[in-house]
């Protein structure tokens, strides 16, 4: 009979979820992607209103939420400011949004969980939008002064900093395929905003550490597994470019001071800086076929493998593979710097694979540690069921679930789970057993796993 022993995480390990302005706080009306809701470009044809409701005072359904959290025995969350309601206008701040944030802050601290506050999590004020957004010549030096600005009011709250989340998923979504604000098509406008936020990543870096030298900040990155689906050169090639321009290009440029092609074709150079850590969002693997009529990936078809296990829609081409997390955490650690899976998580609003998937995540992130990844902690995405972009409503990746309508919370099993893995800081049989018996030699046994 086999014994399986615990998997247990290093001591202090930070156990979290991972949230965004826009999607939690509700009625962000300043910003670009409120108005791209409003023009009627989501896929299921709804706005966020009030997403979770999080950001009325009066309401305190932020608060108890984090109570929650608490009581499920998370002891870290990540959550982004809006920089719409902190400069609504131009040189304008409002200090009443100001006072908002501290009071979430506040709690969260009073709950003896630590914040991780991201800058730049995909909106941008109408203003800035009005200017040409991330293609305004001066968006460096505007990102600059508001993260110096945030840090100035909020820095004796926080000490882990994300400058801006996934970059290339931004500037890809909004520049180039045009499903976000403000649907644009050009391979060129992608790559300049790409060289733009990796220029302002430094800046924002600089601006923290000058005001508060012993700030932890880092850059976010999205960061997928892109393999080819055939032993063929094609295939290879093209799945060769998604990696390099996807995801090697910003990580030489934020972590190795490079600005290699395109991005050096939109910037002269980047300034050395002072990354604390690396912050990786992870949601699986992408199999990449070669194909003429995909000229927006490169002429890389996104594909599913024969007897892979994949998302449903609208993310049908992205195939569930923990082993991916062990993979990009091998990858990260050659930079020798502290790792944050900054997110991790599956939109499953039944909640019958959730569970296998966190186990089986968490069971790869082990091994990568085990390995010598020096990984500091897991955020999942995310806790409460929230506005997800242009995919609306229609996609529940909560722990907790959520009526939009009456904003009545239910926690599912997977919440559980997780609770319970955050109080014992480890994986045991039992949980596994309880959870998702199925999945037991699959955890237990990933030392064996393939690439």
């Amino acid at each position: 009979m086999t014994v399986f022993q615990p998997l247990k995480f290093p001591e202090n390990f930070l156990w979290g979820v991972a949230t965004a302005a826009h999607q939690n706080e509700g009625n962000n009306t300043n910003n670009d992607f409120w108005a791209w809701e409003q023009a009627g470009h989501t896929h299921d044809g709804t706005i966020s209103g009030l997403a979770t409701d999080w950001w009325d005072a009066g309401r305190r359904r932020a608060e108890a939420d984090f109570a929650r959290a608490a009581e499920m025995g998370l002891n870290t969350l990540r959550l982004s400011l809006e920089w719409s309601r902190i400069e609504p206008e131009e040189n304008r701040w409002d200090d009443a949004a100001i006072d908002r944030y501290r009071q979430l802050l506040t709690e969260l601290r009073r709950l003896n969980i630590t914040p991780m506050v991201t800058l730049h999590h995909f909106t941008n004020p109408l203003w800035l939008a009005a200017r040409g957004g991330w293609l305004a010549d001066d968006v460096v030096s505007r990102f600059e002064r508001y993260a110096a600005h945030a840090v100035a009011a909020l820095g004796d709250l926080v000490d882990l900093w994300c400058t801006i989340n996934e970059p290339l998923v931004y500037a890809y979504l909004s520049h180039l395929v045009g499903d976000w604000s403000p649907g644009r098509h050009s391979f060129p406008q992608t790559f300049k905003i790409a060289a733009r936020m990796a220029l302002a990543h430094r800046a924002a870096e600089h601006a923290i550490h000058a005001r508060q030298p012993q700030a932890q900040v880092g850059l976010v990155k999205h960061q997928p597994i892109f393999d080819p689906l055939r032993d063929n050169r094609l295939d290879k090639m093209v799945s060769g470019w998604q990696e390099m321009l996807f995801n090697r290009r910003m990580f030489e440029a934020v972590y190795e001071n490079r600005l290699r092609f395109p991005l050096n074709l939109f910037a002269r150079e980047i300034s050395v800086g002072r990354d604390d850590f690396i912050g990786i969002n992870y949601y699986g693997r992408q199999t990449v076929k070669f194909s003429l009529g995909a000229p927006f990936t490169l002429f890389g078809k996104l594909v599913a493998p024969p007897g892979a296990e994949m998302w449903d829609a609208p993310w049908a081409d992205r195939e569930i593979y923990p082993h991916g997390l062990y993979r990009v955490c091998r990858q990260a650690a050659k930079y020798k710097k502290p790792i944050f899976i900054t997110e991790n998580g599956f939109a499953d609003a039944a909640d019958t694979r959730r569970p296998r998937f966190l186990l089986t995540h968490l069971a790869a992130l082990h091994r990568a540690i085990q390995s010598g990844a020096d990984v500091r902690g897991y955020y999942y995405w995310t806790f409460v069921d929230n506005y997800e972009w242009v995919e609306g409503w229609s996609t529940r990746f909560g722990l907790v679930a959520l009526n939009p309508e009456t904003q009545e919370r239910t926690p599912r099993r997977s919440a559980e789970l997780y609770g319970e893995i955050a109080r014992a800081n480890a994986i045991t049989p039992a949980m596994v057993e309880k959870f998702a018996p199925e999945a037991m030699v699959s955890v237990f046994g990933m030392a064996g796993n393939g690439a």
